[in-house]
């Protein structure tokens, strides 16, 4: 998005009905007394929404970047406009959201400025092909092709609280079928100073692991607290397991974050007697007598400028066998969905047990797989980015070799 002096015009509109302040003179040699452009050029410099260059001009006529864009509009939001300038600021707050953020303008303030509920979203289509060889030598062959929308709107309650939700529906492409909406997640979110609450249908993402062992969504109630050392605590029930019988659920993560190390651990805790039923479908890996999983993980990564490395470890103490998954990899670069052609590749090897691993956010591999996992990221246009995923490696139930193939495009709103 390039503008002109025109953008800067807008920011003038928004203070100009609200801001009592007249400039006398204009600042700018290269905008005279008779520009058409002068008196709102004057009340900017006024307000100090703009500063112009060192030489003393404006350069109304060059095109501004987003950023530049988004300085004007955080400036012009210290001056509470009200009524049409309001809403104009609104509209640009939602615009520019990403650089205001960036710039330092904490997305929470921006909701609560603009008093109305924002939306976020996403349009995603996925390709998977995943082929198995079987114990008899022949081969079980997977292919998906689907699409799924997704909402996530927020809205600010007060000050301290705001209502979150995420809407998904997906479709089918092959059979060409569709699904109802179906509400993901819906909950409050309470934040004082470094102390957050949430309560309701969650995001269930273990953070320690990368989602090495969950990703998906509980209800029941979640307490953080800090800042770059940070304590969680999580109870509730999980459907994930089986939705007949939801499993009773209680954890905890511990970690360090400091931009450049991150290290973590944490303890998950189910109850639910389909636990009891993995003995019969896994043989003697699993304790019969026991309706439980009891999962601690640690997980570590470090930023070497543009190059990470990156492990985790989990465990299942209820599990006799296929007890552990693990995973350890790199990766370069970061495709960044604001910034077009910003592209990342990485390599992992997954180990990744069904027995513990109970929902994971991979795509190519999957529980009940080893081996490793290439990815390759790319943003070809401003909020659009491209995936692809290989999996080379071995199924668990067969030991036989496995093979997936996955591509995801996502356009983000």
């Amino acid at each position: 998005m390039k503008k002109t002096v025109a953008a800067a015009l807008t920011a003038a509109f928004v203070v100009g009905m609200s801001s009592t302040t007249f400039a006398a003179a204009n600042p700018f040699s290269d905008v005279p007394a008779g520009h058409w452009a002068y008196n709102s050029v004057s009340k900017l410099a006024a307000e100090g929404i703009i500063e112009g260059y060192g030489d003393g001009t404006y350069r109304g006529d060059r095109n501004i970047t987003r950023y530049e864009m988004a300085q004007m509009i955080a400036k012009a939001m210290a001056k509470n406009p009200t009524g049409a300038n309001k809403a104009e600021l609104d509209r640009l707050a939602a615009e520019f959201r990403e650089e205001l953020d960036a710039l330092g303008v904490r997305v929470a303030e921006l909701e609560k400025y603009a008093d109305k509920v924002v939306w976020h979203g996403e349009l995603r289509y996925r390709y998977r092909n995943e082929r198995i060889k079987t114990v008899d030598g022949g081969k079980i062959k997977t292919t998906r092709n689907w699409i799924m929308m997704r909402f996530e709107p927020t809205a600010t309650v007060n000050d301290h609280w705001k209502v979150k939700a995420r809407l998904d529906a997906t479709s089918d492409m092959k059979d060409d079928t569709s699904s109802d909406f179906k509400l993901k997640q819906a909950y409050a979110q309470g934040t004082y100073g470094k102390f957050q609450i949430n309560v309701g249908k969650l995001p269930f993402w273990t953070d320690v692991d990368q989602g090495m062992l969950i990703d998906d969504e509980f209800s029941g109630a979640q307490l953080v607290y800090g800042d770059q050392f940070k304590v969680a605590l999580m109870a509730g029930r999980w459907s994930g397991t089986n939705e007949i019988d939801p499993s009773n659920y209680a954890g905890g993560e511990i970690s360090y974050d400091n931009d450049k190390l991150y290290i973590g651990a944490g303890f998950h805790h189910f109850r639910s007697d389909y636990f009891k039923t993995l003995h019969d479908a896994f043989g003697q890996r699993y304790n019969k007598n026991t309706g439980n999983a009891a999962v601690w993980s640690v997980g570590a990564h470090y930023n070497f400028g543009d190059l990470q490395v990156r492990g985790a470890y989990a465990q299942n103490t209820k599990a006799k066998d296929w007890k552990k998954s693990w995973t350890a990899g790199l990766a370069y670069g970061n495709a960044d969905k604001t910034k077009p052609g910003s592209w990342s590749i990485s390599a992992d090897y997954r180990y990744v047990s069904p027995l513990v691993s109970l929902a994971p956010t991979y795509d190519a591999a999957y529980a009940g797989s080893k081996g490793v996992e290439f990815a390759v990221k790319y943003v070809p246009i401003y909020n659009t980015r491209i995936e692809l995923q290989y999996f080379h490696g071995k199924d668990f139930i067969t030991d036989k070799r496995a093979r997936v193939f996955f591509s995801r495009v996502s356009w983000f709103f």
